[in-house]
């Protein structure tokens, strides 16, 4: 009898499950910490300007919101435009892709479940 195997790229559907798989288990682990770790970040931001009004209404701290919007703005943009920047590896990417398709997956699931 002879055996026929889908091949793709020199990756038998075994490797190929094992990349997807481990791609997205891992991407599933990330993406509940990283969920976690940003909730953990807004609350600690939160409760730092609910400080800061505070001393403000007491008279021992004088903020400026002004200054402070303007800096959170110019993070938010300068954080946009880094995430606009087109890759140069692109060729590296399209190799890892079983990886990196797992991965974003499984990040994607790990994350609305954190």
């Amino acid at each position: 009898m002879v055996e026929f195997a889908l091949q793709l790229d020199g990756l038998g559907m075994q490797q190929l499950g094992l990349e997807v798989g481990g791609g997205a288990a891992i991407g599933g682990i990330i993406g509940f910490a990283a969920k976690k770790i940003a909730k953990l970040i807004a609350v600690i931001v939160g409760l730092q300007l609910a400080l800061f009004k505070f001393l403000e209404t007491r008279g021992i701290l004088q903020v400026n919101w002004d200054a402070l919007t303007g800096a959170a703005g110019n993070a938010t943009q300068t954080a946009g435009g880094a995430a606009n920047t087109p890759p140069s590896w692109i060729t590296s990417v399209l190799s890892a892709l079983p990886v990196s398709a797992g991965f974003t997956g499984g990040f994607l699931v790990g994350f609305r479940k954190g």
